[in-house]
């Protein structure tokens, strides 16, 4: 009796363990790498997906890239672009879906791509749909392109295997504003209700033979009020909205001594940034407290960096270098695009929740007119090997 009352236990257990019945082999999925997404004429939207070729391995196609009709640096194509018109990204998908073999697998995209027109007249519908389907990684990085994004899928590559990839090890860097969807939908959501994303452009670069390649860069940024954007910051002013936003990395600084021609190229090794906001009545002010440290890498003057005066020379100037960029930085979103990316609405609000809610629906107009103190702290800590200019005469420092 008890061993028929376990036979018919684990036979009815049967019925209740899913099988594979659903399952989706790989061999019939077209795997996303990256994706597009452009505003065309009569309001339609264009879908582009660089899709993986499955075959270019056993071709030893492993170090090829670009998508479309581009070919790889060294070997065969690894990817493809393939895009269709749609009203909407689903509209869209479900079009380009009907022309593919296989069934479209997002989970392995990890670059988004809004094109400059579809970026402006606004991406709160394309987001709708990334987030809401199952697939897409809220860890995929998002970006914004100067013209028609569909045009970096097709991009050749020579050190990554593709354009996409390229685009995310670039950002992974961490250069330039880093930004995920995940990063986005907070943004969008936040006290600002404004965002930041990278901003693409397509460079050339001359070869051998008279030849040349055209390759992704993505050092400016993309400013957004709510979902539509509004303008750019270029290189320089991106870097002081990083140091705003507490996301500056190692990276070299140039800065050029007073009295001297040449300059000196250094690595800040740390920055510890503190933004402390204060009010006073009706005046709001922003403290921002800088402290960073740098390493010499390169001394393209006649200074000797053996003689403590020939450092505090180059400290102030390193200094002064931080503090402009900072400055020119707030010029262009303070009060030129009078968007908050830099955070502050967030310190405002932590500290001053009361306070904070009466300007609320206002911080729009109030932002601009936040006092900014800037406190730079900057300290030359290495010196490297050489203290003397290679090649170079001493020279003593000017008071």
């Amino acid at each position: 009796m008890r061993n028929a009352l376990l036979l018919l236990y684990f036979c009815g257990s049967i019925l209740f363990v899913t099988g594979c019945w659903d399952r989706t082999e790989v061999n019939d999925l077209a795997i996303v790498t990256a994706a597009a997404i452009d505003k065309k004429e009569n309001n339609q939207i264009e879908l582009s997906l660089q899709l993986f070729i499955p075959k270019s391995l056993s071709m030893g196609g492993g170090q090829g890239g670009g998508g479309g009709g581009g070919g790889g640096g060294g070997g065969g194509q690894i990817t493809l672009a393939a895009s269709h018109k749609g009203d909407n990204i689903a509209d869209a998908l479900s079009k380009l879906q009907a022309q593919l073999p296989r069934e479209v697998f997002w989970g392995q995209c990890k670059v988004f791509i809004f094109g400059e027109k579809a970026a402006r007249e606004g991406i709160q519908e394309h987001m709708d749909f990334l987030l809401r389907h199952p697939e897409p990684r809220e860890r995929a990085f998002i970006y914004v392109s100067e013209g028609d994004a569909k045009r970096f899928l097709e991009l050749s590559s020579y050190l990554e295997r593709y354009s996409g990839e390229t685009i995310r090890e670039q950002s992974k860097r961490k250069l330039g504003i880093q930004v995920t969807m995940q990063d986005l939908d907070e943004m969008l959501t936040g006290n600002a209700h404004v965002a930041a994303l990278p901003y693409l452009k397509i460079r050339k670069e001359k070869q051998t033979l008279a030849k040349s390649y055209n390759y992704p860069d993505l050092f400016a940024t993309a400013v957004f009020k709510k979902d539509k954007m509004i303008g750019t910051l270029n290189e320089s002013d991106t870097r002081g909205v990083l140091w705003l936003r507490k996301e500056v990395k190692g990276y070299t600084v140039n800065v050029k001594p007073k009295s001297q021609k040449g300059e000196v190229s250094l690595n800040p090794v740390s920055a510890r940034v503190k933004l402390i906001p204060r009010i006073k009545g009706d005046e709001w002010k922003m403290f921002v407290k800088i402290n960073t440290e740098g390493a010499i890498v390169q001394n393209g003057t006649n200074l000797n960096f053996s003689d403590p005066k020939a450092i505090k020379l180059l400290e102030k100037a390193y200094q002064m270098g931080i503090k402009e960029r900072i400055e020119y930085a707030l010029k262009k979103t303070q009060h030129e695009l009078k968007t908050d990316i830099v955070g502050f609405s967030d310190e405002f609000h932590r500290k001053y929740p009361k306070q904070w809610k009466q300007i609320e629906n206002q911080w729009e107009t109030k932002f601009p007119d936040v006092k900014v103190i800037i406190d730079v702290q900057a300290h030359v800590r290495r010196q490297g090997y050489i203290n003397k200019p290679g090649g170079m005469p001493e020279q003593e420092v000017k008071k």
